[in-house]
Order: C-alpha cells, then structure tokens, then sequence
C-alpha cells in the first residue's frame, strides 16, 4: 500500500514539472485568448444599433465571443460567403432588401444549404415545412424546396417584406424571422416598446440580431477578428454549369446525371433540392436542373 502511494507521489512530481516547464511564450502556436473588438458604431440594414447603451455593448460582446472562438464553424461559413452571397445578393436587390440579410442567411445556416436544425427547419434560410408552404416553396416525397438556394431566398424575401410591412422595421422584420410576427408584435404592445432593443425576448431571440451583427463584422474584417484568409481560400461559385427542363412521371436522378455526362453527387452539389434516387412526379411538374459544364470540377488554383 506504501508503495502504491509513494509512485503515485512521483509521478504527480513528474507531472507538475512537465506543467511547470511549458512557457507559452515560447510556443507562439499556443495564441493567446483575447476579447474581439467592438466597433464604435454599427447598423443593421441602415438602422441604427444603440452601442451608447451597456447592455447592447454587452450582447454584442457575448455573440462576438461565441463567434469569433467558434473556429472551424466560422472559418467554413466565411470560405463559404463568395459561393453564396452572388446569388443570394440579386435577388435581395430585386426585392428591395437591404443587403444585410444576406447575413441573417448566414446566422442561419451558416450558409451551407444541406443544413438542418434538430426542429427540422432546413436549407439556407432554415425554413419550417408549414411556413416554406406558406411562401410557395413545394416540398414531396424526395424533392423539398427548402434547399433550393434561389427559390427559398425569394420566399425569405416575400417573408422579410410583409414583416417589414407589419412591423415597421427591418430589425424587427429581422428578429421575427426567428420567432414570427405574432411573438413580436405581442411582446412589443404587452411591453409599451416600439424598439427591438427595449424589448424584453426569449433568450435565442434577444441574441438574434447581434449574432447577424457579428457575421456582418467578420465579412467585412476576417483579419481583425482572427481570421486569415487569402482570396484564394475563398470557395469558387458555382456558376459553370447549364440548366435543362424535365418533367417526366418518373425520375432516376442517378439516370439523369448519367445522361448528361455528370454523377449523381454533382446533380446534388447544384440541386440540393433534390433529397432521394427517385421522385414519383404524378403531378408531371416541370424541374429545372442545373448540369455541371466542362471543368465544372476542377479546383482553382492555390498560392
């Protein structure tokens, strides 16, 4: 019993040297944690974010945190912003949506459009089945418009527009994207506020427009953030490709690549709406499909 005690004695010894032997200035891999920088005025979509106020500093603080230390989730939403955001960006202007919802999108989903939440919101935009059927998205067995990257950005726009219309607002068009018109509207007249930052809200909801704040911060200044990325790292668009039309009454997806010269995962990677090998189309819809054009496949170049 003695013994048993006395090596582990030594090694506890052994082990407090090792500790005490590790200079961390001396392993310049090994960064130091700091706090990320706030800005000294911010606005979302034009409208003003109260920074004079502690508490408004202090959320923003909070989601630049949980951001900015969330290494590789953030990393691969930025490399992710020159794939997405052209085709996000035309369609907002179309609209008449301010710009900066295109980093609601990425709050969202981190702009990976396979993406779904466990509540089963999917897609870019993170659309409820009930409310992407609200806004024309059509969703069956194998095909869901959810991850269809234009058409559930037009039905977030229809979305933002008559928030925007009921609200006021685009921040509280903004915020009720993740709760609904109803919950703010209710918390605004039950709470004598007119503001989204006056308001009392669940705590997802109350941190939803800084954590958009923080992504608009981190586009606009990967490097000051921590960031280093080279225009090179950026993933390229996805526009060498051209689109066909079918409607047949039924659909092999693994078929229609074939035919066309491309692999059903590429068919995928461009119509990520497409959720199964087959679709029963007895409504005989027409699809549009996005084929892979030559050299679709071959990465650019890297320095």
């Amino acid at each position: 019993m003695k013994r048993k005690w006395w090596v582990l004695a030594v090694i506890t010894v052994l082990s407090l040297n090792v500790y005490s032997q590790f200079d961390y200035r001396v392993h310049p891999e090994m960064s130091d944690v700091v706090l990320p920088p706030l800005p000294l005025k911010i606005d979302f979509a034009g409208e003003a974010v109260p920074l004079e106020f502690y508490d408004i500093q202090e959320s923003l603080l909070k989601d630049l945190l949980v951001t900015c230390y969330m290494h590789s989730r953030t990393m691969q939403s930025l490399l992710a912003t020159t794939r997405y955001f052209p085709v996000i960006e035309p369609i907002l202007e179309k609209y008449g949506i301010p710009e900066d919802f295109k980093y609601l999108c990425m709050a969202e989903s981190g702009l990976n459009p396979n993406a779904r939440s466990t509540a089963g919101a999917a897609g870019l935009w993170q659309f409820m089945q009930a409310a992407a059927k609200e806004n024309g998205l059509f969703i069956g067995t194998g095909v869901d418009e959810r991850y269809h990257i234009e058409k559930s950005t037009e039905a977030a726009c229809k979305y933002i527009l008559d928030a925007k219309k009921r609200l006021g607002t685009w921040t509280l068009a903004a915020a009720s994207y993740n709760i609904g018109v109803a919950g703010i509207s209710t918390r605004l007249n039950k709470q004598g506020v007119t503001d989204y930052y006056d308001m009392f809200l669940p705590d997802e909801t109350m941190r939803y427009i800084f954590r958009i704040l923080t992504f608009k911060l981190l586009v606009n200044d990967p490097t000051l953030y921590g960031y280093v990325i080279s225009e090179d790292d950026y993933y390229k668009p996805f526009d060498n490709y051209h689109e066909i039309t079918i409607n047949d009454a039924n659909i092999d997806w693994s078929q229609v690549a074939k035919n066309n010269g491309t692999t059903y995962k590429l068919l995928r990677e461009l119509n990520p709406w497409i959720r199964d090998y087959n679709y029963t189309n007895s409504a005989k819809r027409t699809f549009i499909l996005k084929i892979p054009s030559g050299g679709f496949r071959i990465a650019g170049s890297r320095n």
